[in-house]
């Protein structure tokens, strides 16, 4: 006899991250992982510190011709980082 309870296990962990708020803390920690990819291995080799609160990203780049360059593509960088996830993780890119 079969439980009529019974779900798939993927359904099973989507209602465990809605019903525990867990999905945007996932998501803030896919958007962080993905950031070399997006960005690249020597951009990503000169930032550090990155976190999400509120919506922004915030990174510390290591020199402020970088951090011209990440300002002029912040937009394109945004929204890579946000199609990547597949969600509207971060609004806005802090640079420091």
């Amino acid at each position: 006899m079969r439980k009529t309870n019974e779900k798939p296990l993927k359904a099973a962990i989507e209602e465990f991250l809605d019903t525990f708020h867990l999905r945007d803390k996932l998501n803030q920690a896919k958007v962080i992982q993905a950031w070399e990819k997006v960005v690249g291995g020597m951009v990503a080799r000169n930032t550090s510190q990155l976190h999400i609160r509120n919506k922004v990203l915030y990174v510390k780049v290591s020199s402020a011709a970088l951090r011209n360059e990440l300002l002029f593509a912040r937009t394109k960088i945004m929204n890579a980082l946000n199609k990547e996830v597949g969600a509207v993780v971060i609004e806005d890119i802090v640079l420091n």
